[in-house]
């Protein structure tokens, strides 16, 4: 009945097959299945450390070599990832556009957000 559902949503036409969270590009789904595989396909050949996610290794590789190519024009201050790029922007800024419908509090990444919101929700945080 899961899978009827899933296929006949028009939002959401790639269900998950474990755990039946839905998406709608094939690819998130192929990515996201790796959550339960535990496959890690993409592996650091200075360290070895492996990721789910090629733009993760990509990142991950700038540590090695020291390559910062995001940088603030406001303070010149740089960054191996663009997203801490954006969190120094939206500093200089006062930004902050992700607000928690609980509880009012903002921040300046949807990730803070997210991880915010797991404390009204119960849910267990993964440090």
């Amino acid at each position: 009945m899961i899978k009827y559902q899933c296929i006949h949503r028009r939002e959401s036409q790639y269900c998950c097959d474990v755990c039946s969270k839905t998406f709608n590009i094939k690819n998130d789904l192929i990515r996201y299945k790796r959550v339960h595989s535990g496959e890690r396909p993409y592996c650091c050949d200075v360290c070895s450390k492996a990721f789910t996610q090629k733009g993760s290794l990509i990142s991950h590789k700038r540590l090695h070599s020291g390559e910062r190519p995001y940088c603030c024009d406001v303070c010149n201050k740089t960054f191996n990832v663009n997203s801490d790029l954006i969190r120094q922007k939206r500093s200089h800024s006062g930004e902050y556009p992700y607000c928690c419908d609980v509880c009012n509090k903002t921040f300046n990444l949807k990730s803070y957000l997210i991880t915010h919101k797991r404390l009204h929700s119960g849910e267990r945080l993964l440090l």
